[in-house]
């Protein structure tokens, strides 16, 4: 969009734009472009409730930067190779409701995740673990039914109180963690309000889904602070704009087109593979973000310590991906027609609508059905689709392999949406799993990434940079690759007195 063009349609929405929220003054403001759909750790998927509930709930374990397991709230020996002890520490014990978090409510966190009458859409990453003791209020035990040197770094959901879990309550809209936030209220889907234990401070998250709005609410002083879901005529247009501090830095966000695999045309290798030649991935990055994504070739990325730096992209070539279309039986006569579902976010709609057009070059007629977030969340996870566009954000670990990809993690035990049944694929997640050997590890991971780019259970597109866009008197928030919100526990509101000081 020109930027002549979009100053003017700002100028004209700006008044079409109402008032601020009733809040306290000192609030700090983050607008999202989707609410969180589950404050429940337990039940929690989608970015916006993962991001969230980091600041809501503690975890046994965290990672640094190079995403290797560090103690959360408690540190670990691997007593044998099935047998792992956890000792909880002073910090991050006291839960919000005021009583103390003991092995009992680990215990009873686990248990729950782990009964398939649940549902826990994390039951499957750690189906290895047999049973769970607590033999004191600081000790919990997990004993495998098989050896996994990853497992520490499985323990990453939230802890929850047992007696809440015992009496049924609602963490989904009420959550009782023992994070450095807890909850105010949630009167509206679009508005959530958590206050800062170490200071009070307010932050109120508020859902936008327009990006434009979103833009001229920041500008407008109704909301302080933005984070992704802009197109990149609006991040240049922020960070030209006096008043407003534009940070980025390189990300970790895997976005990919998934395929619903129990489709008869999608199930043909051939045809996903005339699908990702026919996208024009770098002249879609140039032009849509600016530049601010690179190209991506698997989940994770090649920095990652089980990532494969040495794999080759599906270049854009247009004959290749005709010629593969027309041995599938496709020609112009009778060409492929898929349903392409995705959110009804601007943006992302902006995007389809360009890979519609470079698919249709090579005679594969798509056409887009949206919806908003939650109902086309909804219909991913049910298996409602032939293709649809999602990112995998926070990804540390490669146990995220048996999670969207093994045969084993259908939804609702995982996150294998499109069906991908690989027997080769299944066989180096487990062989990987038990693997002593780091460098033997890393390399089963790294085999393991190659494959899937061959057999293309979706398409992998790119990995998206991270923006923030602040007014210039919120100060000290840190950006980081996983797009996390954790530099909201550090962000502070610079006295006006301040502003101007460099």
């Amino acid at each position: 969009m020109n930027p002549r063009v979009l100053l003017l349609l700002l100028l004209a929405l700006t008044g079409l734009l109402g008032g601020c929220h009733d809040r306290p003054p000192d609030a700090l403001r983050f607008g999202l472009q989707s609410a969180p759909l589950s404050l429940d750790p337990r039940y929690a998927s989608d970015a916006a409730s993962v991001r969230i509930n980091r600041l809501l709930y503690r975890r046994l374990v965290e990672f640094d930067a190079r995403a290797r397991p560090i103690p959360g709230i408690a540190h670990w020996t691997e007593l044998d190779p099935t047998h792992y002890r956890f000792t909880l520490g002073d910090a991050g014990r006291r839960f919000h409701d005021g009583s103390r978090l003991t092995a009992r409510d680990v215990k009873a966190t686990y248990d729950f995740i782990l009964d398939p009458a649940n549902a826990s859409p994390h039951r499957s990453a750690l189906t290895l673990i047999a049973r769970i003791t607590a033999p004191d209020p600081d000790t919990v035990d997990f004993f495998l039914n098989r050896p996994d040197a990853l497992f520490p770094t499985y323990l990453v959901i939230g802890i929850v109180p047992a007696r809440l879990i015992a009496a049924g309550h609602g963490f989904e809209h009420a959550p009782i963690g023992s994070g450095p936030c807890a909850l105010i209220d949630w009167p509206e889907e679009s508005r959530l309000r958590l206050r800062r234990l170490s200071d009070s401070v307010i932050i109120e998250f508020l859902r936008v889904a327009d990006p434009t709005v979103r833009v001229l609410k920041l500008l407008r002083g109704e909301i302080d602070m933005i984070q992704n879901d802009l197109p990149s005529e609006l991040v240049h247009y922020l960070a030209q704009r006096r008043g407003i501090t534009v940070q980025r830095r390189r990300g970790s966000t895997f976005s990919y087109l998934g395929f619903n695999l129990r489709d008869p045309a999608l199930a043909q290798p051939g045809v996903r593979r005339a699908i990702a030649y026919a996208i024009d991935r770098n002249t879609i990055i140039h032009t849509l973000f600016s530049d601010a994504a690179r190209p991506a070739e698997a989940l994770l990325p090649p920095e990652h310590w089980a990532g494969n730096p040495l794999l080759q992209a599906y270049r854009y070539d247009p004959p290749r991906a005709r010629a593969l279309l027309a041995a599938a039986g496709y020609s112009r006569q009778h060409p492929l027609q898929l349903t392409y579902t995705i959110s009804n976010d601007p943006f992302r709609l902006r995007l389809a609508t360009v890979l519609q057009s470079q698919l249709a070059a090579t005679g594969i007629e798509v056409r887009l059905q949206s919806y908003d977030w939650g109902t086309f969340f909804g219909d991913i996870k049910a298996g409602r689709f032939q293709l649809y566009s999602l990112s995998w954000v926070g990804i540390q670990t490669p146990d995220i392999f048996r999670y969207a990809y093994h045969s084993h993690s259908i939804p609702p035990e995982g996150a294998n949406r499109g069906h991908y049944n690989d027997a080769l694929t299944d066989r180096l997640i487990e062989q990987a799993e038990i693997a002593s050997d780091p460098a033997e590890q890393a390399g089963l991971y790294r085999t393991l990434q190659a494959h899937l780019l061959a057999t293309l259970p979706v398409v992998p597109l790119w990995y998206e940079d991270q923006v923030f866009a602040s007014r210039a008197d919120i100060v000290g928030y840190t950006l980081n690759p996983d797009g996390d919100y954790d530099g909201l526990l550090q962000t502070r509101r610079r006295p006006v007195a301040d502003v101007s000081k460099p």
